[in-house]
């Protein structure tokens, strides 16, 4: 196991739970750099450090990767919504590109070689053929896909000119939960953690967007991956990178369920009522988004293995349940396992 490891973004929901899966692994060092824009420092799980800042501080990031003696880094911090960059596209330039550049440039200059990217589906817009494969057409049909679809295409340049191990991850729906940690974000634009605010009385209904896709009930559909599976993919990633035979894999479960099926699942689990508000669609949505990740599962003997949906939002449902008030709202206390 890679003894030393810098996850950005490591206080988000599927970074804070790829901390957890390094360590529950054997890594012997994990450090966290997260600038607390939308994540959250009590979800970094000890003894991970936990360093406040942002990957474009290229004193910080050079200094935490020579003092450290980090040999890889999983690349998760990011803006990562869909709606917020069809209004904002300027935002994700900054954030997805820029940034992830001069975080990218400190990490050749520093000799780290090893680099698992956060991707997403949405670098594949609307791909004609579903389940969605590796070597579907790349056109993004929002920023946020965009913006991921460059940064893609920098790794490999970098790859040819510094020699760079790299994998970008392509994430299709990430949900669920650990008994650690959980999903919250403000606000919300998740569509299983807004379900499950309805369900606990927090918003009166639920909206759906749009329920005239080419889809058999009308709603979207997207393909639901565990994040404890997703965790799982990255520490597998890193263990893969020297002999890793492809620079991008899709990471989902391979089967579709609607925005409606979300929700018919969802008050069996809670057996809540769950009311439904239709809204019109929203720009950039993607009617289908189903993976095929056959080369992960082939290449990284990667099985999800909570990959049924009432499963996935059973764990989200005791997550928020358990954690009512999310991870609070007090002003983060900077202690043993953060700083």
């Amino acid at each position: 196991m890679i003894a030393s490891v810098l996850v950005t973004g490591g206080a988000g929901f599927i970074g804070s739970v790829v901390v957890e899966e390094l360590l529950a692994t054997g890594c012997d060092r994990v450090i966290v750099l997260d600038d607390l824009s939308t994540g959250h420092a009590e979800s970094v799980v000890a003894p991970a450090l936990l360093l406040r800042g942002d990957i474009a501080d290229t004193a910080l990031v050079a200094r935490i990767l020579r003092e450290e003696r980090i040999e890889a880094v999983i690349h998760l911090a990011a803006s990562s919504s869909v709606a917020e960059s069809m209004a904002n596209p300027a935002k994700y330039y900054v954030n997805n590109v820029v940034k992830s550049l001069a975080l990218l440039d400190n990490v050749v200059k520093t000799g780290v070689r090893r680099f698992v990217f956060s991707s997403t589906a949405a670098v594949y817009g609307e791909p004609p053929i579903s389940p969605i494969t590796e070597a579907s057409p790349i056109s993004p049909t929002n920023p946020y896909g965009e913006t991921k679809r460059v940064f893609e295409q920098a790794l490999a340049w970098y790859q040819r000119t510094h020699g760079l191990d790299y994998v970008s991850l392509r994430y299709f729906n990430a949900a669920g939960a650990t008994l650690r940690n959980g999903e919250q974000h403000a606000p919300e634009t998740h569509l299983i953690p807004l379900v499950l605010a309805v369900a606990k009385g927090e918003f009166p209904s639920v909206q759906i967007f749009g329920d005239d896709y080419p889809t058999p009930d009308g709603t979207c559909v997207r393909d639901y991956v565990h994040v404890s599976d997703l965790a799982k993919a990255h520490v597998l990633a890193l263990r893969a990178l020297d002999g890793l035979a492809a620079n991008a894999l899709n990471l989902g479960c391979g089967g579709g369920s609607s925005v409606a099926q979300v929700i018919d699942i969802a008050r069996r689990v809670t057996g809540k009522s769950i009311v439904v508000e239709r809204a019109p669609r929203r720009p950039g949505d993607p009617p289908v988004l189903v993976a095929s990740s056959d080369k992960a599962r082939r290449l990284l003997s990667w099985e999800p293995r909570r990959q049924e949906l009432a499963l996935i939002i059973e764990d989200a449902w005791k997550w928020s349940l358990a954690h009512p008030d999310g991870y609070g709202s007090a002003t983060p206390s900077f202690g043993a396992n953060a700083q």
